[in-house]
């Protein structure tokens, strides 16, 4: 068949089940988005290319698929650089694409050239690959090679340029391959391997399960809970994996921020790692809470990049590949002798139901402005069943994980990469994955939803059943929480303060949105509802004590041991 070559790049995205799009187009690319919308995609376009590449980010956490976004030449690449490092620290598989002139005029010995410069170098150490289509009958191998970096080993971004002299080419192809024909798809672990696993987990006596952030990216929660409950063991959350495995809520506890989790760990004497990089957040499970029994505990690890078996610690049986196809291994491997599960089990459930109701009861009450701890206790008990739970900012999230009273089968946050301003992309980004039709709530700081506040218009626009509950303090918290205890209570606390004089909630409305100030708890979960029943987009503007934001944060001691420098 005879495709121009814009064309062709949509028919081989749709060959990975792509159907999303996200960017500013210009000439580079009208015609792509114009063909794209005939043949059914979502056409999403945000206000800034940088968003782009977070919402399409969240899609590709949504899916399990890589996802895509463009950027206009020049500026509009320029904004998707932070997008580009962002996937990359976060490991997920986006495909930027970038737009460029013409290569004649790119190889001209000129000065002034408008809207220019030279892009693909810039961003070779932000992406497992970047290229460009030079000529027009490059664009599958370009395309499934960008496809086959972003989803083979350690998923992450790929940059492909797109240059103007090769938009309008024609090309005669084939119908294009399926994913399984150009790159390895659900790769196997070994028999021996897989034997030598089960071997260990039928002679563990107080295994446990290391759950990660790929669990939930790569959409295998099912064969996840399966084999927990073959195994009768207790899930140990990452703090990138937070997102609760239907049918393992009650059983499942947050590494560091949880009695429960602590305990489980420092007992156990088999760890079964699924989904992470044991990296610095669990003290690559060799530090802190695993320092006791770590000479005589077992470890698994399921781990698709060979290269990362035993860097942040030894693994005594390293299961090379795929996730999606090793834990249907070990289920098959251990449904005919399943585990019977341990005493203390039960025990570590009470216990943790107990911990979650007295944060509940305990969190300061009665405050004008709200004490943060009891917003995220009341906003969370009015999370809708179902619903999408994202997160951003500092002290908002620390706050929330110790105190969220729900148990959110999907959670998106920036947690490797620590990057502000996500929050409101994200959501945009995971409604759209998912048909705009499962609630959405973000729980963010005043300073991080700003960000990129103008996508409350994108959301306005496609309707989305998303509401914003911001902690506002008009303060970046979190830092000014970091000048008192360096520089002691009345010191200077430079460039952390803004206008009191905002008010969210009216901006909100400026865009299309459903606004609502709230200063007292007991109003928190009545706006949340009028704020879903109004048929739009929420912000639900809830002033809280700034004192309390910045010196009141729990478990900041557990958070700080994160950034142990060198000690780890």
């Amino acid at each position: 068949m005879s495709v121009k070559v814009y064309e062709r790049i949509l028919q081989l995205f749709e060959a990975e089940g792509i159907n999303t799009i996200f960017g500013i187009p210009d000439p580079n690319f009208v015609h792509m988005f114009h063909l794209a919308e005939e043949r059914g995609w979502n056409v999403i376009a945000p206000h800034h290319e940088e968003s782009a590449g977070f919402m399409a980010e969240a899609v590709s956490r949504m899916t399990g698929k890589a996802a895509v976004c463009i950027g206009t030449l020049g500026p509009g690449v320029a904004n998707m650089a932070g997008a580009m490092m962002c996937a990359l620290v976060e490991n997920s598989p986006v495909i930027f694409l970038g737009g460029q002139r013409a290569r004649i005029t790119e190889q001209r010995v000129r000065r002034g050239r408008i809207q220019f410069v030279k892009q693909a170098a810039l961003f070779e150490n932000s992406v497992k690959y970047s290229a460009s289509i030079e000529y027009a009958d490059q664009t599958d191998e370009i395309i499934r090679e960008g496809l086959r970096k972003a989803l083979t080993g350690t998923p992450g971004p790929v940059y492909i340029e797109y240059p103007s002299h090769v938009i309008q080419e024609e090309l005669d192809v084939l119908p294009p391959l399926p994913p399984s024909r150009y790159r390895l798809v659900g790769q196997s672990a070994g028999a021996d391997q897989v034997a030598e696993a089960v071997g260990l987990l039928r002679a563990a006596k107080r295994p446990i399960l290391l759950v990660g952030h790929g669990v939930h990216t790569s959409r295998a929660a099912e064969s996840v809970r399966e084999l927990a409950e073959l195994l009768a063991v207790p899930v140990i959350q990452t703090s990138g994996g937070t997102s609760y495995i239907k049918g393992l809520e009650d059983r499942t506890f947050p590494y560091g921020f949880s009695p429960s989790a602590v305990e489980a760990v420092v007992g156990s004497d088999l760890c079964l790692a699924i989904g992470t990089e044991l990296g610095e957040p669990v003290h690559y499970g060799r530090g802190r809470h695993w320092m006791a029994g770590d000479a005589s505990r077992k470890w698994i690890l399921i781990e698709q990049d060979p290269t990362a078996i035993g860097v942040n610690r030894p693994i005594d049986v390293p299961l090379v590949g795929d996730l999606r196809a090793i834990v249907p291994q070990l289920v098959a491997a251990m449904r005919d002798t399943p585990r019977t599960a341990a005493p203390e089990l039960a025990r570590l459930i009470e216990q943790d139901a107990a911990r979650l109701a007295e944060l509940a009861e305990t969190a300061p009450s009665g405050r004008t402005p709200v004490h943060p701890a009891r917003l995220i206790v009341e906003a969370t008990k009015a999370f809708p069943a179902d619903g999408i739970m994202v997160r951003d900012g500092g002290a908002t999230t620390i706050f929330g994980w110790t105190y969220s009273q729900a148990k959110p089968h999907d959670v998106i946050w920036n947690q490797n990469f620590g990057h502000l301003g996500t929050g409101l992309p994200y959501a945009v980004g995971a409604s759209v994955a998912e048909g705009r039709t499962r609630p959405v709530m973000l729980i963010s700081g005043d300073s991080s939803f700003q960000f990129h506040i103008a996508e409350l218009e994108t959301a306005a626009r496609l309707n989305l059943p998303l509401v914003s509950v911001v902690a506002v303090d008009y303060a970046w918290g979190l830092e000014v929480g970091v000048y008192k205890r360096t520089f002691g209570q009345g010191s200077l606390e430079t460039g952390v303060h803004w206008s009191t004089e905002t008010r969210l909630d009216k901006v909100a409305e400026g865009f299309g949105c459903y606004g609502e100030y709230v200063d007292r708890e007991e109003d928190i979960a009545p706006a949340i509802k009028r704020a879903y029943a109004s048929g739009k987009p929420g912000v639900i503007h809830v002033a809280v004590d700034p004192k309390a934001n910045s010196e009141e944060m729990p478990s900041y001691d557990e958070f700080r041991t994160w950034y142990a420098e060198g000690t780890q």
